[in-house]
């Protein structure tokens, strides 16, 4: 039986169609999403470098205290939308932005935000690790101690927890005093985990944490974001289909600079709505 393709003005348009007519695309949202409890809003957002726009009108919802995994062929935006939320690409002189992004009820990128405030709020792990060069103490508690905090027992009690909570503390406790710059690479990333979640962000962003780590490693920074899900919202860019359905609650799929499919995480993988989804969570391409 011959099977007919709907009428053109029926049929939804795919990413590719909607770029090549540089017409808007409408992202398919999940129902789920609207159960939750949103901490963050992107709003209408598009990005230039110059005049090459990489970002084209993203509106997705963050849930409170979930993980979110952002997803994506190489190029397609995510990394770029992560550095966004909390202003990294600032720091690039032809990077100008339009629309909005609300955290806990505010513009981050209103004229008077404190943009230093903004990032102690949302805390940032990278793909490679940076360890600052000093020690491991003073890595931990960086942030506490550029706040101004001096009292020794409450940086011993933060370096502890936080240690602790990265899922390294019984692998340092003996050596705080030494150089961060002593440890393996895994020990490295936990490290920045650490340092990131010691003043005790609102959200977490995290691009490609476990790109290069070992798979132990690897098991350890998942054990840790799931450990941490509930008290500090997630969002993290990772190219391992496997690792996205492992610790994510939500999944949003981006393709070509637009955001195209955003539900929950078993939903999305095992039952996508848009055959762009189904073709790259199956790995046809990408």
């Amino acid at each position: 039986m011959l099977v007919q393709e709907p009428p053109e003005n029926t049929r939804r348009r795919s990413v590719a169609e909607a770029v090549n007519a540089g017409a808007p695309y409408e992202p398919e949202l999940h129902p789920s999403l609207l159960r939750e409890e949103h901490i963050l809003r992107v709003q209408d957002f598009s990005l230039f470098y110059g005049q090459s726009k990489a970002i084209h009108r993203v509106s997705m919802n963050i849930p409170k205290g979930r993980v979110t995994a952002l997803i994506g062929p190489s190029g397609c935006g995510k990394s770029t939308l992560l550095r966004s939320i909390n202003r990294l690409n600032d720091l690039i002189d032809s990077v100008r932005i339009e629309g909005d992004m609300i955290l806990s009820g505010r513009s981050i990128y209103a004229p008077n935000v404190d943009v230093i405030d903004i990032r102690k709020r949302i805390g940032m792990v990278f793909q490679r690790s940076n360890p600052f060069p000093m020690s491991i103490f003073e890595n931990v508690v960086y942030a506490l101690r550029i706040d101004g905090e001096r009292r020794r027992s409450v940086l011993a009690e933060t370096c502890e927890r936080a240690l602790r909570s990265a899922a390294l503390w019984d692998e340092v406790k003996d050596r705080l005093r030494q150089s961060a710059l002593g440890l393996s690479g895994g020990q490295q990333q936990r490290l920045c985990i650490a340092r990131a979640i010691a003043a005790e962000p609102e959200v977490l962003l995290m691009d490609e944490p476990c790109s290069a780590l070992d798979p132990i490693a690897t098991i350890k920074i998942e054990e840790f974001i799931r450990e941490i899900a509930g008290r500090i919202t997630v969002v993290i860019v990772t190219h391992n289909m496997q690792q996205a359905t492992r610790v994510s609650n939500y999944t949003a799929f981006m393709y070509l600079g637009r955001l195209v499919e955003y539900g929950a995480t078993a939903d999305l993988f095992q039952n996508p709505r848009l055959p762009e989804t189904e073709q790259y969570v199956t790995g046809r391409f990408g």
